[in-house]
């Protein structure tokens, strides 16, 4: 089943300063950063304040994070954003603090952008966020991939930190209509991953894999991202009936499916 969201990158103790104080992330007031987030820029940067009062007190960040939350967050996420369709249906699967599943619906307004995420009080936190930013282009679920399998059919696929690409293709191919992408953002080992996941992607419809290195600031590393395209229904997938569903609708009004228990 799908694993809870959790960071790829774990930071390290030059993170934190002699006296435990975190240091200050030095994107902090950088003056590219509106420009590269464009019209999206007043929720990114709402979005990362929330992330920095309430991330580490809801487990959603590690503190050695907190310096870091731009260049290893949402630039990072911002990264992944011109690979991904204008228009049509986005599910961000493992979203986990909402990344990079917030960061897109600021960036791609006239997209309906799906945050799905197994965990409650994880969700609990993605809707306060999607109602506080006021992303009037997001849904909330909560459950697992596999039982959204006939409920969802996207344009793209996005995955950031979820887990290794022979995994992930069994819980995201079911989740794309033919035609379909899954975008997923990976570290320096993506050929390794696409490699070991051949065999796993063939069995479920998948087609051409691409790896993109995707720039973001001068300065900083480009971002990895996997691109794979669905091009037939593959075998048929197991749906996983252990969680309930349960969807938190645009400006945070919550609904649940008939019958189903918390």
């Amino acid at each position: 089943m799908c694993p809870a969201h959790a960071p790829e990158h774990e930071g390290s103790s030059s993170d934190v300063a002699p006296d435990g104080q975190v240091e200050r992330d030095p994107l902090d007031g950088d003056t590219r950063l509106p420009d590269l987030f464009g019209e999206a820029w007043p929720a990114v940067l709402g979005f990362h304040d929330l992330l920095a009062d309430q991330g580490v007190l809801r487990g959603l960040v590690g503190p050695r994070e907190l310096s870091r939350l731009w260049e290893r967050h949402l630039v990072n996420s911002a990264a992944v954003v011109p690979f991904l369709p204008e228009s049509g249906q986005i599910v961000d699967v493992g979203s986990g603090a909402g990344l990079p599943g917030v960061v897109i619906a600021a960036m791609r307004p006239a997209v309906d952008v799906v945050l799905l995420e197994p965990m409650e009080r994880r969700t609990d936190w993605l809707s306060e966020v999607v109602e506080r930013l006021e992303l009037s282009n997001v849904t909330v679920v909560r459950g697992r991939a596999e039982e959204q399998v006939g409920l969802l059919q996207a344009d793209a696929v996005t995955a950031r930190a979820v887990a290794a690409l022979a995994k992930l293709y069994p819980w995201t191919m079911p989740l794309l209509r033919v035609g379909g992408e899954l975008v997923a953002l990976k570290g320096g080992r993506a050929a390794d991953e696409v490699t070991a996941g051949a065999d796993v992607l063939m069995r479920h419809g998948g087609g051409e894999v691409r790896i993109e290195a995707a720039p973001t600031l001068d300065g900083l590393e480009a971002t990895t991202v996997v691109i794979v395209k669905k091009e037939s229904e593959g075998e048929a997938p197991t749906r996983s009936r252990s969680v309930p569903r349960e969807t938190t609708g645009r400006r945070g009004r919550r609904s649940a499916k008939k019958g189903s228990r918390r």
